[in-house]
């Protein structure tokens, strides 16, 4: 008879019901830390939106400004602003309550592996974020101000701007997520590291596909995010290769590796 898995295991002896409250339990905290971060950023809210636009307003002409083309904007856009900076900002408690609840169903060895990944992917993706404010945010908007047309005063409404900034935040923050990736694909046994260099030219016009997708039609913000992703897809196989695939274990061996609370 195979012996059953950690999470078999575990739903045995813990009832469904039983998993369902304790991940009530955590939504709950995670919705309540965002709010709480929320609550003491609402009052520096115009402040977090001068910081964000403060890429857009340097290269804006002299005399001109930022606009607000709804009513509502001036308080709707900075309020929208802190409640999305609350949830990023929260984003370690959050994986710490993923990783909290599905922690009891790892193997000793799998949790050895899962922490340090869980690590790298906060970094990462904060990593991606700075990358797209210091440096893809300057080239952008330095291009896209010096290409009006002669005649033509830019003056960004303050909600679009938000919105902008937000998807491509997203998109490198989530791009930047690829070397944890690549190293799970290979430690889950999915593809091997020889695999991932043979379809290396597939990947890399895959990269400028998706940059092409995720930003805006310019050729800077597509190299910009298409080029780090390639690069970091390099890094992913490099750090691949010094792990071995996940392998299923014998039957003694996973006795002596049953998943710990």
């Amino acid at each position: 008879m195979s012996k059953k898995s950690p999470i078999q295991t575990n739903l045995g002896e813990m009832p469904l019901v039983a998993h369902l409250t304790e991940l009530r339990s955590r939504l709950l905290r995670i919705v309540l830390i965002w709010m709480l971060i929320f609550a003491g950023l609402f009052y520096f809210a115009n402040d977090l939106y001068t910081f964000i636009s403060e890429p857009l307003r340097a290269y804006l002409p002299e005399g001109t400004s930022m606009i607000a083309t709804d009513v509502a904007s001036p308080f709707l856009t900075p309020f929208k602003l802190a409640l999305i900076s609350a949830l990023f900002l929260a984003m370690p408690f959050v994986l710490h309550q993923i990783w909290g609840f599905i922690a009891p169903g790892l193997y000793k060895h799998e949790k050895r592996i899962a922490l340090p990944l869980l690590a790298s992917s906060i970094i990462l993706f904060y990593a991606g974020m700075a990358f797209a404010y210091f440096v893809v945010f300057p080239l952008v908007f330095g291009f896209f101000t010096s290409a009006a047309p002669e005649g033509v005063t830019v003056m960004t409404d303050i909600n679009s701007y938000l919105d902008f900034v937000m998807t491509l935040f997203l998109a490198f923050g989530l791009s930047f997520e690829i070397p944890v990736a690549t190293v799970l694909l290979v430690l889950s046994g999915a593809v091997d590291v020889a695999k991932l260099k043979q379809i290396r030219p597939y990947v890399v016009v895959g990269c400028f596909v998706i940059g092409m997708v995720l930003t805006p039609p310019d050729v800077i913000s597509q190299t910009l995010l298409a080029g780090p992703m390639w690069l970091l897809y390099e890094v992913g196989i490099l750090f691949a290769g010094l792990l071995k695939p996940v392998t299923r274990r014998t039957e003694t061996e996973t006795e002596d590796d049953t998943p710990s609370a």
